[in-house]
């Protein structure tokens, strides 16, 4: 990897799969069996992710960054499906996810350690038939319309902090600048799109073998 990886963890599910938090606001999910390039990026942060652990159930990653949150990936996409952050947290150092599947654990610079719900919009304690049955209905509904844009639209959106809705804002533009650049340099040089090989952004950050070991 081209930057430095802050922490390493294991698929409790899943031993070949690990997942890795880098100093460039990335998180990897890796195969062992294929270490050339990630299966996955997992991409939010806004600053350098210091750590992260797995569910128990090896489906879901948690995150925490030096941009003072903490983010909840499923293991197979890009982005998060929530984000946790308070106004007096400071740098989260560590987290921890608890082995009954029900909370995440932060630990920040600020000396406190948080309890947070792995699941937002969960109710704690014993649920009446009646209940269980509307959650269950109510997240069908939800898995069911997903793909409609305003019921995505929805479902994406989070409340975040202006520190990091600003940093988000600024990545975005440098990495449009950075594709207009690409697009110049080719056009003034002549290079036709199809003479120019596909990188995706997942193998953008892994430094290539040298053709000559030492």
């Amino acid at each position: 990897m081209k930057l430095r990886p802050n922490q390493i963890a294991w698929n409790p599910i899943e031993p070949y799969t690990f997942a890795v938090a880098s100093d460039d606001y990335n998180l990897y999910s890796f195969d062992m069996r294929y270490l050339d390039s990630p299966k996955y990026l997992h991409s939010g942060h806004t600053a350098a992710v210091i750590d992260l652990d797995y569910s128990p159930t090896g489906q879901e990653i948690v995150s925490g960054s030096f941009d003072r949150s903490v983010r909840i990936f499923r293991a197979n996409e890009s982005r998060s499906r929530d984000v946790y952050h308070t106004k007096r947290m400071s740098n989260v150092l560590s987290v921890l996810w608890s082995m009954d599947n029900k909370f995440v654990l932060s630990g920040s610079n600020e000396m406190n350690v948080r309890v947070w719900k792995a699941k937002a919009a969960e109710k704690l304690g014993p649920l009446a038939p009646r209940e269980k049955a509307a959650f269950a209905y109510s997240e069908k509904l939800r898995e069911q319309f997903k793909e409609h844009p305003e019921i995505r639209r929805i479902a994406r959106h989070r409340n975040v902090p202006k520190s990091i809705l600003h940093a988000s804002r600024e990545h975005a533009a440098i990495r449009a600048s950075q594709s207009r650049k690409e697009f110049n340099r080719r056009k003034a040089e002549g290079i036709k799109d199809e003479d120019v090989e596909f990188v995706p952004l997942v193998k953008k950050s892994m430094v290539k073998k040298s053709a000559n070991p030492l």
